[in-house]
């Protein structure tokens, strides 16, 4: 006969048993007087053991109704907060830290990128974006070598005149006048009073980049140049040079973050002469005739410096015209030997 049966064979419940149980060892009166050894092993336990009620209810804690989609919910939310610092991260700072101020232009120059959004930005610098040509021939009264050294005194005067930190900081640019037929009436005129008192026809700036350092400097070390140097023959066999070369300039005012850039496109025709023909020096060229366009670089009357205009409230006389300084197709707004960007100032599209 099994445990828990009873002798017609019907089961008796745990609960049953438990309770029969109890009232043995309480002792009461219906109670077997010799427990069988179950009953006594049951016993044993139910001293020895807590209550199963209570240890049930301390194992199995009930289970928290939504655990799972709460879960859900905070990886949502942690999804949607990278995406808004992915694409609003300055956004996300201001409001972080408080700050009303505008996110900063991503194109805006700086002193660490002074060309960032230009198109200048991937020219090359200084004399390595004045292109040379491939090959140096003969022509008129120069052999190959004697053209090929012209052609590199050319630039050399390009190099004097426009990319020469002194010359920038507004010095004379002695080297550069050095390279000048000192024979050349007209040009000689201009510089002995360009310097002086600067004119419309007498302007340094028709033939030398200069700013004037309490007004403006350039940030940085570096100035953006694209251009090429051509030749021909020109009048009675003379080695005609032509430079078309744009430069780039980026400046600040001292002590100030805001940064212009200045762009000058020149084109100036050399004559290097040959001395049994013309009255020159060797090793100097004649100027045939000088152009340049220039934008950001101040309007009106003749300073002997650019001016950049950096801010409304300075005076540039600019016109409502509008003007792309990197269209190297459109023709220079002045011509001529003598020529002057100052009637032809606009509002340049970029810089």
């Amino acid at each position: 006969m099994g445990a828990g049966t009873e002798p017609d064979g019907s089961s008796r419940s745990d609960e049953e048993w438990e309770r029969f149980l109890r009232e043995s060892v309480a002792g009461t009166a219906d109670a077997p007087k010799e427990p069988s050894a179950r009953a006594r092993e049951v016993a044993r336990r139910l001293r020895e053991q807590p209550d199963r009620d209570s240890e049930g209810r301390r194992s199995h804690p009930p289970v928290r109704p939504g655990r799972r989609v709460g879960w859900y919910v905070v990886g949502l939310l942690a999804v949607l907060a990278l995406l808004v610092v992915g694409l609003a991260p300055g956004r996300v700072v201001d409001l972080v830290t408080g700050s009303d101020s505008p996110t900063p232009d991503p194109q805006q120059p700086t002193a660490q990128e002074p060309f960032r959004g230009s198109p200048a930005a991937s020219w090359a610098s200084g004399a390595a974006g004045i292109t040379m040509p491939k090959e140096a021939k003969a022509v008129g009264w120069m052999n190959a070598a004697e053209v090929e050294r012209a052609l590199t005194r050319s630039r050399d005067f390009l190099v004097a005149s426009s990319l020469d930190r002194a010359v920038l900081r507004g010095e004379r640019p002695e080297k550069a006048i050095a390279l000048i037929n000192p024979h050349q009436k007209d040009v000689q005129a201009l510089l002995k009073s360009a310097f002086r008192t600067p004119t419309e026809k007498h302007d340094p700036l028709l033939l030398f980049s200069r700013f004037q350092p309490s007004r403006a400097h350039l940030v940085g070390d570096v100035v953006k140049t694209r251009g090429a140097l051509t030749y021909r023959e020109g009048e009675r066999g003379a080695l005609r040079v032509t430079a078309d070369v744009t430069f780039v300039y980026p400046v600040a005012r001292p002590g100030d973050d805001e940064i212009l850039r200045t762009i000058v496109r020149r084109e100036l025709v050399l004559s290097w002469d040959d001395p049994d023909k013309v009255h020159t020096e060797p090793g100097t060229f004649s100027i045939v005739s000088y152009k340049y366009d220039m934008t950001n670089g101040g309007c009106g009357t003749p300073t002997g410096y650019f001016v950049p205009p950096f801010d409304a409230s300075h005076p540039t006389n600019e016109s409502d015209r509008q003007v792309d300084p990197y269209d190297t197709d459109k023709p220079f707004g002045s011509g001529g030997s003598g020529g002057s960007a100052g009637d032809e100032c606009g509002r340049a599209t970029r810089s």
